[in-house]
């Protein structure tokens, strides 16, 4: 036996009992209901062997599809999954949102069997903006769909710009096969685009009768980002999103491959919409047929606390999940497009939500006030939120009613309660708060 199969045969080994011991921690901690494992199988497989990500991935026999941005990735992800699957295709997903490197990795490790032997035709994985430029290499991703970018977490990532250069630098880097798929609303990624040696397919929208009244104060990208002058915006759609020109240098908003007026959403918000254009996108890419497609989107089920809804004591329940300004008016813009007249926000600032809570004065949040009706707010910085709300009524005469409660089960309990047998529950979570209520309301844990 030569060297070179020596090593092989030693990898080989190494693997299979990295895949082993993986399993092996998955059965333990979902058979005592400590989680879904969806993050300590792999950060324990990685120890033993490093080159993990890379050896799962390159046995993908279709490709890996990389879903990045700061919004909607992980129900793009399962609309393209879905997509996928009706066409017959097994597909590895990390289905949990758990999009750090230890959560991509245990993901393709439940399609493995014991020795280390991936069984999918495609991997989705929706992947960190910030940790991009980490897996690109080792991944080799046959698509990269570029959903947005978006101020997140202020106490982890620097400015969107900074984000974009990584992302440009390591994307130019990779086999000129690979297809690169942006938002060509954001100017950010649109100029990306662009800029890339690779083939490059754009998703947006052309529906001016979209358009914000005025550009709202979470608004992230509005210059030029190839010559810093100010962009002219025809009107936006959301945030930054929307169609521009730059009267200085002639940059421009890129074409997008699609109409996006002939595909239809099922989904609440027109971020879903972004987020269904973009999946198609990909699947049309990858030969999948117009009527799967369609027929896919008007059978679509929401992702958990993604426009997720539920039935709970016999009145109808919608998580919208809000973990940052631009997300946050959004989901305001849902509940205001109601007539339902019960809201209930929970602001956490635990690891998963970013500890600075300082974005929430840059929620529009003066538009859900405004409507009056009952707001319950909970969670770990339940005052904060509380102290938002109050300084965004315009007088004294408010027909707000205000609920502050530091408890979550009470919180929810008192929102049921205050919500008629007609109409909706709003909940708008952050990250962790949205699995703690789905833990309330379900009984079941997703992490």
């Amino acid at each position: 036996m030569d060297v070179g199969n020596k090593i092989r045969l030693i990898d080989r080994l190494r693997l299979g009992f990295a895949v082993l011991i993986a399993k092996t921690v998955t059965f333990i901690v979902r058979s005592l209901r400590l989680g879904a494992a969806s993050v300590l199988p792999g950060s324990i497989a990685r120890r033993i062997e490093p080159q993990l990500l890379q050896l799962l991935s390159q046995q993908v026999k279709n490709g890996v599809i990389l879903i990045a941005g700061t919004n909607g990735k992980t129900t793009t992800s399962l609309l393209l999954k879905t997509i996928l699957e009706r066409k017959g295709y097994r597909v590895a997903h990390n289905s949990t949102g758990a999009n750090l490197e230890n959560g991509l990795m245990t993901a393709l490790l439940e399609s493995t069997n014991l020795v280390g032997t991936l069984d999918a035709d495609y991997a989705i994985l929706e992947v960190d903006e910030n940790i991009v430029p980490k897996v690109l290499t080792p991944l080799q991703p046959r698509i990269i769909l570029c959903l947005n970018l978006f101020r997140d977490q202020l106490d982890r990532y620097g400015e969107v710009d900074t984000i974009s250069k990584r992302w440009t630098k390591v994307i130019s880097t990779l086999p000129p096969e690979t297809v690169v798929i942006p938002n060509a609303d954001d100017p950010t990624l649109s100029y990306l685009g662009q800029q890339l040696p690779q083939r490059v397919l754009f998703f947006g929208l052309n529906e001016p009768e979209q358009y914000l009244e005025a550009i709202p104060h979470a608004v992230d990208s509005i210059y030029c980002p190839k010559c810093g002058h100010s962009l002219d915006y025809q009107g936006v759609y959301l945030s930054h999103l929307g169609d521009f020109t730059c009267p200085n240098c002639g940059f421009s908003k890129s074409k997008p491959t699609l109409e996006s007026k002939e595909w239809q959403q099922i989904l609440v918000g027109l971020y879903n919409k972004y987020n269904t254009l973009a999946a198609v996108t990909a699947a049309q890419d990858l030969g999948i047929d117009e009527a799967t497609i369609k027929d896919t989107i008007n059978n679509f089920q929401a992702a958990f606390g993604r426009a997720e809804d539920l039935v709970i004591e016999g009145k109808r329940v919608r998580i919208l999940l809000s973990k940052n300004p631009v997300g946050t008016n959004e989901t305001i813009r849902v509940v205001n497009q109601s007539t339902d007249t019960t809201t209930l926000m929970v602001l956490n600032d635990r690891t998963p939500d970013g500890t600075d809570v300082s974005w929430i004065w840059d929620v529009d949040t003066e538009k859900l006030v405004e409507r009056g009706g009952t707001l319950v707010v909970s969670g770990d910085r339940v005052y904060d939120m509380a102290l938002r709300l109050r300084y965004s009524e315009k007088s004294t005469q408010s027909n707000l009613n205000l609920i502050v409660e530091e408890d979550l089960r009470q919180a929810i309990a008192t929102a049921l309660k205050h919500t008629p047998d007609n109409e909706t529950l709003h909940i708008l979570p952050t990250y962790s708060a949205m699995l703690e209520v789905r833990e309330v309301l379900t009984g079941r844990k997703i992490l």
